[in-house]
């Protein structure tokens, strides 16, 4: 996710030294939510503490810490498509954006900041606290034995029963492909931490413990940051297909669920839908690598295809008879929330389409599950595919 705030970090440097700050160090990356009402109280308590906090920590900053952010590994970063982004950046005031910035879910992440000041943001960036859970689950968890999903495993069941059922539904080999958390508690394992940074950065080991060290301060020291479990630290649900990882070993197929995203769909109101609508959308993509669906093509155009497609792949999943069999009513209401996350960069490769275009899409998908002549039938994923590029000119005129 570092690369979507590396453009902001440069502000963030010279207004860090605006302020007087007489060292320099930085990290790409962005800010988080910011706490509830009664986190907000326990910082104003203690306000004395938490300056005291950042200038011990500045005071320690290395010379070079404005060029970390260029040694992070970019065959790494390409791997993460940070599907909120928009929606992070708008929050964190970090750029200025077309989004709508009044939608349920906006609304609840910039109240999730009220409290977030800019050093809170300065170093949750600085440190790569941002980063750090997405890129542990990406690379290490790899294993659905013992996951639970939610900082306390609310979510366990309903996405574990889900994940069952989408590889029954769609006609791929699904066996290997593992569905597991993004949880920001990791970034109080210190071995963790060490490690990430090590991997991401090219840190030394002796450089890593001094990174995992500042990060422990401030979580400790920080009441904004909930001990790691600020819904920012874990904003995302991504799917990703398998690749090597030397010598680490073999990454294997998977969709990664971060705790942030699926608690600001159940802060307003989406609990019941969200958790499965949003793997669904993701094990779409799955069906997609295994029917060579991506190409070589890197386009917003090409990217909007299979976007569009793995929205259809969702709703079918959810509406029909053999899939989740959800009221359409119920889900259409989410996916009106879904599809307006922010994604109003029509230019960028990574463009999911307007928020139209992808209920037309989600329509579609339905509509080819409510109108099979036998309730219930579930066609191949290579039928469907090929219903939906047929379809996709008309889609994309809405």
């Amino acid at each position: 996710m570092r690369t979507l705030y590396s453009s902001m970090f440069a502000i963030m440097i010279c207004a860090f030294f605006a302020t007087g700050c007489q060292k320099d160090y930085n990290r790409e990356g962005s800010a988080q939510p910011n706490q509830s009402n009664a986190a907000a109280k326990t910082n104003a308590k203690a306000p004395v503490d938490v300056a005291a906090t950042f200038a011990k920590i500045r005071a320690t900053l290395p010379a070079n810490f404005e060029s970390r952010s260029n040694s992070i590994k970019a065959d790494l970063l390409a791997k993460v498509n940070p599907e909120y982004k928009y929606v992070v950046l708008n929050a964190l005031k970090l750029t200025e954006t077309t989004c709508d910035d009044n939608t349920l879910l906006t609304q609840w992440l910039n109240l999730q900041l009220s409290d977030w000041s800019f050093d809170v943001i300065f170093y949750a960036s600085l440190t790569g606290m941002l980063d750090f859970p997405t890129y542990d689950a990406l690379l290490f968890s790899n294993s659905e034995s013992g996951q639970q999903f939610g900082v306390n495993g609310e979510y366990s069941q309903r996405i574990t029963k889900t994940m069952k059922d989408l590889k029954r539904f769609w006609d791929i080999q699904s066996s290997q492909i593992v569905v597991v958390p993004m949880h920001g508690s990791m970034l109080l394992d210190r071995n963790k931490v060490i490690r990430i940074d090590m991997i991401l950065y090219g840190d030394s080991q002796v450089g890593a413990e001094y990174w995992a060290d500042v990060i422990s301060s401030l979580l400790e020291g920080i009441p904004q940051y909930r001990n790691g479990n600020h819904p920012i630290f874990t904003f995302n649900a991504f799917a990703q297909s398998t690749f090597d990882f030397p010598p680490f070993g073999v990454v294997p197929d998977k969709i990664v669920m971060g705790d942030g995203i699926l608690d600001a769909y159940a802060a307003i109101g989406f609990g019941d839908v969200a958790p499965q609508a949003v793997l669904a959308h993701e094990f779409g993509h799955h069906v997609q690598f295994q029917r060579n669906v991506f190409g070589n093509e890197s386009s917003p155009e090409a990217t909007r295809r299979t976007e569009l497609m793995a929205d259809a792949m969702s709703a079918y999943y959810l509406s029909s008879a053999k899939g989740a069999s959800m009221q359409w009513k119920r889900v259409k209401e989410f996916l009106q929330v879904f599809f307006n996350i922010g994604d109003c960069s029509f230019t960028s490769i990574n463009h999911h389409g307007t928020p139209t275009q992808r209920m037309a899409a989600a329509e579609w998908g339905y509509q080819t599950a409510n109108n099979a002549q036998k309730q219930g039938h579930v066609i191949s994923s290579a039928e469907f595919i090929a219903l939906f590029d047929a379809q996709l000119p008309t889609i994309v005129s809405q």
